[in-house]
């Protein structure tokens, strides 16, 4: 049985994207294993968490319009990527627990 723990958000790591019909990507904390992404546009969007240079598809984690999702990453993991048609907001926040 899994043990759902409260995310524990590290301080200073917020990032407030505009993703864009191209796939674009910012750099993350390596050491946490969380991410939370809460998405504040009218549209869905779509994220991929790995290591070096990502590219985000409609194959990813979708985000639904108004959702917030924690996501797990391995250490080491330091790129998110993402993927959106136009007016669409995600705020991305690394931290612990979560999942």
């Amino acid at each position: 049985m899994a043990i759902n723990t409260a995310f524990n958000a590290k301080r200073g790591s917020n990032l407030e994207v505009a993703p864009a019909v191209g796939s674009a990507s910012s750099l993350i904390d390596q050491t946490n294993k969380s991410v939370r992404c809460v998405n504040w546009g009218a549209a869905i969007c779509y994220v991929r968490i790995g290591t070096g240079p990502q590219t985000a598809s409609s194959a990813d984690t979708p985000i639904r319009a108004g959702s917030e999702v924690v996501l797990a990453k391995a250490e080491g993991e330091d790129t998110i990527a993402y993927l959106s048609a136009t007016g669409t907001t995600l705020s991305i926040q690394t931290g612990e627990g979560g999942v």
